[in-house]
């Protein structure tokens, strides 16, 4: 499996093209301009078969709409964030006054954690909640590549002062979900350069002491 990371919006947030050798993808949190997501999909000659998101949070979704309205495929989300999605007050674009960020129901609600197969694609979810309450992950083990969102970050953390976030939560779910992965797995954060475990537990200072 191949990725690209294209920083999206004034937050630069990391939305991921996972693709395999077959030119069909995954997109994980089209943050922003859908424009230019559809225009890369369609220069690389990519497939889109799957919309994943970590969280519900404004700069995370969207573009989900308008790649939607192109591809017509299905939006994955944590049930516990399923309303956030129509809802400016809680996906936080009100809080942030970027304009109201509205958009359509998810296809599919995760529920609990597990294995997954999403078109051509495997990999496990983990909930790595206390960012927002249904933040996930998604670890593709034989890739050894975890898409984070925005729980863990090169040298940081999310950020917990937003609604529904808990910052020993977050600690907990870093500890207990992803620093038990291989130190060689490739962290893949919804900001800001890629990094590993490994590299996190010898050099986060927010971790210190775990």
């Amino acid at each position: 499996m191949n990725w690209e990371q294209l920083p999206l919006g004034p937050l630069q947030t990391n939305c991921y093209l996972l693709a395999n050798q077959e030119k069909k993808c995954i997109i994980v949190d089209p943050g922003e301009e859908g424009a230019r997501v559809v225009n890369h999909l369609q220069q690389r000659k990519l497939t889109p078969q799957a919309i994943l998101l970590t969280h519900a949070h404004f700069d995370h979704i969207g573009a989900v709409d308008d790649i939607r309205s192109v591809y017509n495929i299905p939006v994955y989300l944590h049930n516990k964030e399923k309303n956030w999605l129509m809802d400016p007050s809680l996906n936080g674009s009100q809080l942030f006054m970027m304009g109201p960020i509205k958009v359509k129901e998810a296809d599919h609600l995760f529920t609990s954690e597990g294995a997954m197969k999403v078109g051509d694609f495997l990999f496990e979810v983990f909930e790595t909640p206390g960012h927002s309450p249904g933040s996930v992950s998604f670890y593709f083990k034989e890739d050894g590549v975890v898409v984070a969102g925005d729980a863990l970050f090169q040298g940081s953390i999310g950020r917990t002062d937003l609604p529904g976030g808990n910052h020993e939560q977050l600690i907990r779910s870093i500890h207990d979900k992803l620093l038990i992965m291989p130190e060689e797995t490739q962290v893949l954060p919804g900001h800001g350069a890629t990094t590993t475990i490994g590299e996190e537990m010898d050099r986060n200072p927010f971790l210190n002491g775990f």
